[in-house]
């Protein structure tokens, strides 16, 4: 039995939960209020977590699989496997400063204190740059310690910059840029292939994002323009329509962005009947 730890709430719990649908490992049953949920496959179960909880489920076994933050993984300094990178979540750990602050730099910050949710990454980000502060470790409302006196700076996660300017703060520097991964117990990874299966279905969804099916007949004459102005993957298929021998149907994989100006080009260049299709997964 397989045991994935998915986000329990928060904002990555959406998007966790409906990229595994579209793997095909949909959540039969249970949800936040539960602990765990059984999906299409017997021998594979969802264990809602704390994101920030899920590395070291991992690590320690109580979980085979996780999905989780990037920053959350560094932070807790868990010995675990990074096997993809999902491409959503994406957030910055930013060092900001009051805006009237006159500190520019992390090197301002010699002998000051700062306060963050993320120690150990702050802590490594400062060393690294030679840079003796105190670190003032908090459990919320990181954004407010500046007013209060509690520290000179934060390091915080932001994804826009809304909350920062909101409470009057700007961002001096990047400390850390993260996205959600999916992770493995590295023993369970090397003795399990259900965990390659679920790492290859979810993989060949990423894949198939951004991407788009074109279908058309092309007059055989123009077979050859038509090709030219296909940026398909490894080039398009080819296929005879039985009523019609001059026609042929031609089907290519393009990249999403590029659709607009593709088919006016093959419409130009004599397709006809061009059907745009999305994808919903790509197996390598």
């Amino acid at each position: 039995m397989i045991r994935i730890a998915i986000p329990n709430k928060g904002r990555l719990h959406d998007p966790t939960v409906n990229l595994l649908k579209e793997a095909g490992l949909p959540v039969l049953e249970g949800g936040t209020r539960k602990l765990f949920a059984k999906t299409t496959d017997p021998e594979i179960t969802y264990l809602f977590a704390r994101a920030a909880d899920i590395p070291e489920y991992v690590q320690d076994g109580a979980a085979d699989v996780g999905i989780t933050g990037l920053d959350l993984i560094d932070e807790t300094e868990s010995d675990v496997e990074v096997l993809l990178d999902l491409k959503f979540g994406g957030a910055n750990l930013v060092l900001a400063v009051p805006e009237d602050s006159k500190i520019s730099s992390a090197a301002d910050l010699q002998g000051m204190r700062v306060a963050t949710e993320f120690p150990n990454i702050t802590a490594k980000y400062f060393k690294n740059l030679g840079v003796d502060i105190e670190v003032i470790k908090v459990s919320g409302a990181c954004e407010m310690t500046p007013h209060v006196g509690i520290a000179d700076a934060i390091v915080d996660i932001s994804s826009s910059g809304t909350t920062l300017v909101t409470n009057h703060l700007k961002m001096i520097e990047k400390v850390f840029t993260s996205s959600v991964y999916l992770i493995a117990n590295k023993k369970t990874r090397a003795d399990d292939e259900k965990i390659e299966q679920i790492q290859t279905a979810v993989e060949s969804v990423l894949r198939a994002k951004g991407k788009r099916y074109l279908m058309m007949n092309v007059p055989e004459t123009e077979l050859e323009t038509v090709k030219k102005v296909l940026p398909g993957m490894a080039g398009p298929t080819v296929m005879k329509v039985e009523s019609d021998n001059s026609i042929l149907a031609v089907h290519a994989v393009v990249d999403a962005s590029s659709i607009f100006a593709t088919v006016g080009e093959l419409k130009k260049a004599g397709a006809k009947d061009i059907l745009v299709v999305p994808i919903e997964r790509m197996m390598p």
